[in-house]
């Protein structure tokens, strides 16, 4: 068997195994480290502006790629969607959500690197998640762009019908890497890529995203009372208590 098929049989399975078994070290050992450690605290302005950019156009990305790499192309035919059509809403719906990852991301890292105490907050983990992060967005506007046939139909190449049917072979244990092989060279660069970055990700910030708020919809009310409150409590003076405290604005 051709080496390069090799490679991408096996490779899915070691960066699968790096994201599980490195994501459960961290948790066991490092409870305390997985946050993304924000920053907010050094600077809120470009931040507020930034990061939603930048997760609402990631979050995009990520639902793009479920649909192109799991959904097989029957079924959107099945459903009354061509070939053609898929086509130009991916390519339109891609350039917009990668767009606003990378300018998310480029705010980002701009704000890492002229605000001081945010700079001096940042690792050697952070920037090297940043690189990877970026390369990852970049070729991939370059396939979504480029090589999936904007500039004329006779380029068009339907990722689909290969680098899908290896990502979908990875579930069932056949994942098919000669379909990696015979993919242009930019999505061979995106997968290979991708697989460093969620190799790295059980080491980075990344790994807040596994985390989902779900204690929050049990946990107990929590009840903060101001100190003249509470000074009044102590005191026993029924007029500082909460119930009666005069009303302030705001929060």
């Amino acid at each position: 068997m051709d080496r390069a098929a090799i490679f991408w049989d096996i490779s899915p399975y070691v960066t699968l195994a790096i994201l599980i078994v490195g994501s459960w070290w961290r948790y066991r050992y490092d409870k305390f480290g997985w946050t993304s450690r924000s920053s907010q605290i050094y600077e809120s302005r470009l931040l507020q502006i930034a990061s939603p950019i930048f997760h609402f156009g990631i979050l995009a990305v990520f639902a793009g790629h479920v649909m192109g790499l799991m959904i097989p192309p029957k079924f959107t035919a099945a459903i009354g969607i061509s070939s053609d059509a898929y086509h130009v809403q991916a390519v339109v719906l891609g350039a917009i959500a990668g767009s606003a990852s990378l300018l998310g991301i480029g705010l980002l890292i701009y704000r890492r690197m002229t605000r001081g105490p945010v700079r001096l907050a940042t690792t050697l983990s952070d920037k090297l998640m940043y690189v990877v992060l970026v390369l990852a967005i970049v070729v991939g506007l370059y396939c979504t762009l480029l090589s999936s046939g904007i500039d004329g139909a006779e380029h068009v190449y339907h990722y689909r019908r290969t680098v899908g049917v290896w990502f979908r072979g990875i579930f069932d244990l056949r994942p098919g890497g000669e379909n990696m092989v015979h993919a242009p060279l930019d999505y061979q660069l995106h997968a290979a890529i991708g697989m460093v970055l969620f190799c790295l990700w059980p080491f980075t910030r990344l790994v807040h995203a596994f985390s989902a708020p779900i204690g929050y919809l049990f946990r107990p009310y929590i009840v903060y009372r101001s100190r003249a409150a509470a000074r009044g409590r102590a005191a026993g003076d029924d007029n500082q208590l909460v119930g009666s405290a005069p009303r302030k604005r705001g929060w």
